[in-house]
């Protein structure tokens, strides 16, 4: 495999090399006789044109042999649930047939992903997005047998759920390691886009970018761009790079169309190889916390303010009290500019570095402070109320497409974002579909949420169950109530 792979790295060098001898040669032959020049020079073009060839197939051979050695550790994932829904007979209020109350019936709702085999164990990495909300988890293997899933634990801050399958002599795929892949270098996707009829489509395309946010996905993101080409189903499907490792777990895309249109993200394998390791270990993921909010992020303007050289990092606007920024002696307007010698881009790669760290791991924030560079030490805790799998508000998916918006719990990292007092509680617009009616009626991603038909609501739980129960009652008007900007405000739509 080294071997082959080197070769894939060649190709382009190879080709540039070899078209830098035939120019060189042409330039020696000008004292031949025209005769000896232009046999001269049909044996060299036949001679470059083969090793152009050998050189691609090279490459070729290479891929096929990646997809050969990895395919057979991709799944396809089935789910299903099934949930009571109340059917009115539109006719029995003109003819009093049966119904007038409402009947209840049962509706299987069904769901396709992807997943990666990544140990002997059975252990399987997928997205949490993939297996939520349902009754029953089966994998395909490569194959074609299918088996039932144990659903060892979900982590929605990183969208990685892990699943468990009990099968000998299971096909598994080598981790790679996600911070050496670079812009530019070859990947392929691997997973089962729009239906299990499609299970195992290999796409090939290149790192199109590192360190993605998509806060409207989850809380913690750097994800990996690339351009292969993903579709709804290889949620949960692997990237693969050009050692044939796993380096990402295909998640999300950025469509207009609902397809692909060459903008696709993944996790990076560093990132779901922690989180899964500690919902094996512990049922739970722990995540390192410094205990500092974000006073603002430091742009040219912000710069000159502050005397600045360089335009980045950003500005610490609160330490808690006793925190391990306190302790490391971390102080209100200090400017953070790298953690462990790596440049700050903005406050979300930061907090998502912190938070992919364990707790107790140690760091060093490079700071500047009335304009001389320090640098602190700091030992991270642990991050106070993580949500776990199970504190997950339970909302069906044809009430979260109904509404065309979900929400997410206010917690003290949110609050510092929106600039929102500790006084006030309710829930935040995590994300909206603009083709919405709420979207129409004037609602907005981060806008803060404390009420439903005027009943408070304090978590993501809570403002669900209001809806259900605006729903169930068959009142289909919903008022909430916001606060935005500081200013109270009442937004009405009908689902």
């Amino acid at each position: 495999m080294n071997t082959t792979v080197r070769n894939i790295f060649g190709v382009a060098a190879a080709v540039i090399v070899l078209l830098g001898f035939n120019w060189a040669t042409d330039i020696d032959s000008l004292s031949l006789s025209a005769e000896t020049k232009n046999i001269d020079k049909i044996e060299k073009t036949e001679s470059v044109e083969n090793r152009s060839v050998a050189s691609l197939k090279d490459f070729n051979d290479a891929i096929v042999e990646i997809a050969e050695k990895t395919n057979p550790a991709v799944v396809t994932i089935t789910t299903k649930r099934t949930q009571k829904v109340r059917v009115v007979n539109p006719f029995s209020q003109f003819f009093g047939m049966p119904g007038e109350e409402g009947e209840t019936q049962e509706r299987v709702q069904r769901g396709l992903g992807s997943g990666v085999i990544v140990s002997q164990e059975g252990y399987i990495l997928t997205n949490n997005h993939v297996i939520t909300e349902t009754d029953e988890i089966n994998v395909r293997l490569f194959n074609g047998n299918e088996v039932t899933a144990k659903l060892i634990g979900t982590d929605p801050q990183t969208d990685i759920a892990v699943l468990k399958v009990d099968v000998d002599n299971i096909p598994t795929v080598e981790l790679g390691d996600s911070d050496d892949l670079k812009v530019g270098s070859f990947v392929l996707a691997i997973g089962s886009p729009l239906r299990e009829s499609l299970a195992h489509t290999v796409s090939m395309g290149i790192v199109s970018a590192r360190g993605r946010i998509l806060n409207e996905l989850t809380m913690y993101g750097d994800y990996i761009q690339t351009d292969a080409a993903i579709n709804p189903g290889n949620s949960g499907g692997a990237l693969i790079d050009v050692n044939g490792q796993l380096v990402g777990i295909n998640s999300a895309i950025a469509s207009r169309s609902g397809g692909n249109d060459g903008i696709g993200f993944a996790i990076p394998i560093n990132l779901a190889e922690r989180i899964m390791n500690d919902l094996i270990e512990d049922g739970k993921v722990s995540r390192g916390y410094l205990g500092m909010f974000i006073g603002g992020e430091v742009d040219q303007t912000m710069a000159r303010a502050l005397g600045l050289d360089d335009v980045r990092g950003i500005i610490v606007g609160q330490v808690e009290e006793g925190a391990p920024a306190d302790e490391a002696g971390l102080r209100e307007q200090d400017v953070i500019v790298s953690l462990n010698k790596e440049k700050i881009r903005n406050w979300d790669s930061f907090r998502t570095k912190i938070a992919s760290k364990k707790p107790g791991d140690k760091i060093t924030l490079g700071v500047i402070r009335d304009g001389e560079n320090i640098s602190l030490n700091a030992t991270l805790g642990e991050r106070p109320e993580e949500a776990v799998a199970a504190a997950n508000p339970q909302v069906s998916e044809s009430l979260e497409q109904r509404l065309g918006f979900t929400v997410r719990d206010l917690n003290n990292e949110i609050r510092s974002q929106l600039g929102v007092s500790n006084d006030i509680e309710g829930v935040v617009v995590s994300r909206i579909n603009e083709a919405s009616a709420a979207f129409e009626r004037g609602l907005r991603q981060g806008d803060l949420i404390t009420a439903v038909k005027q009943r408070k609501v304090t978590s993501a739980t809570d403002f669900y169950e209001e809806v259900e129960k605006a729903v169930e009652s068959g009142d289909n008007i919903i008022l909430l109530t916001l606060i935005r900007n500081d200013l109270k405000q009442y937004l009405a739509f009908e689902l």
